[in-house]
């Protein structure tokens, strides 16, 4: 089992950035993939973006490519998610999840981190 604790999150006016952080601890392994996730108010929940631990490899939303930017820390066992140029439409509450390589179904997650722009 691995715990997740996303951090970062507040208001911010559309154009400016934040950077949400994801902590994991327990049974880590760079077996994962680590992703982030938004849920907007009456919306289901969205993928934003997904690192591999292991090689690095990062993919991302249509909606949010060029604009934020998934990393890891080895060192810290901890993911980030870098956004700039942020939109009202951005506003949502992010999640932090991890899932092993080989499935596609994300099985641990965070209790999330409320982002809201401003226009």
């Amino acid at each position: 089992q691995v715990q997740l604790v996303e951090s970062g999150g507040g208001l911010v006016q559309a154009g400016g950035s934040l950077r949400l952080s994801c902590a994991a601890s327990g049974r880590t392994s760079n077996s994962y993939v680590m992703g982030w996730f938004r849920q907007a108010p009456g919306k289901e929940r969205e993928f934003v973006a997904r690192i591999t631990w292991r090689s690095g490899l990062t993919y991302y939303a249509n909606s949010v490519k060029g604009r934020f930017t998934i990393s890891r820390d080895d060192a810290k066992n901890t993911v980030f998610l870098q956004m700039n140029n942020l939109e009202p439409e951005d506003t949502a509450v992010y999640y932090c999840a991890a899932r092993w390589d080989y499935k596609n179904e994300y099985e641990f997650w965070g209790q999330g981190t409320q982002v809201t722009v401003a226009s």
